[in-house]
């Protein structure tokens, strides 16, 4: 059975940090570059056309979809099962409940769940330091995943990590023993 890591977290919680920390721990590991249909940043992204969209929900291929920031951000079949090849454990980053229901749910695989969390603070922090130019957008959807985590009281975390108190190492090799623990293949 494939496998693959859902991070789950507000803004800034430090899902690209932690990514990036995997993929040097283990070659296996895989960021998986989401669709965005829209504007500003393109690094960590497939950029894609509203066209493209169109063809995948056409085809059933769209697992999950949001809109943020005036963009467009997809979830989608093909680029999981790309992400998958050869063994690989993509890395996905998500920030609704609901996408984390819909990955689990409509791609069959092994997802270790993963809830990084940090303070409003730490965001606005880390937000400004990396040169967002949207923060007070960031901290609403601090504040919209804070309302989305307590209206799913009965979520399943194989990890929770406040990376407030845990350097990026630490959490990785957490998440790493999480994975090779509850692996098919271990």
């Amino acid at each position: 059975m494939r496998q693959g890591i859902l991070l789950y977290g507000p803004p800034a919680a430090g899902k690209d940090t932690v990514t990036a920390a995997l993929t040097e721990l283990d070659a296996r590991y895989v960021p998986f570059t989401r669709l965005k249909i829209g504007s500003g940043k393109t690094r960590g992204y497939r950029m894609g056309t509203p066209e493209q969209l169109t063809d995948l929900e056409a085809r059933g291929d769209v697992i999950y979809r949001n809109d943020r920031y005036g963009n467009i951000y997809v979830v989608d079949r093909p680029g999981l099962d790309q992400a998958m090849e050869g063994g690989r454990t993509p890395v996905v980053h998500l920030g609704q409940m609901v996408g984390m229901e819909r990955v689990t749910a409509l791609f069959p695989a092994h997802w270790v769940r993963v809830l990084l969390w940090c303070s409003k603070e730490t965001t606005a922090r880390r937000s400004s330091q990396r040169g967002d130019t949207d923060t007070a957008a960031r901290l609403a959807a601090w504040d919209a995943t804070r309302t989305d985590l307590a209206a799913h009281p009965r979520a399943r975390w194989d990890l929770r990590v406040d990376t407030d108190t845990t350097a990026p190492r630490e959490a990785v090799q957490r998440i790493d023993g999480v994975v090779r623990t509850t692996s098919p293949f271990s």
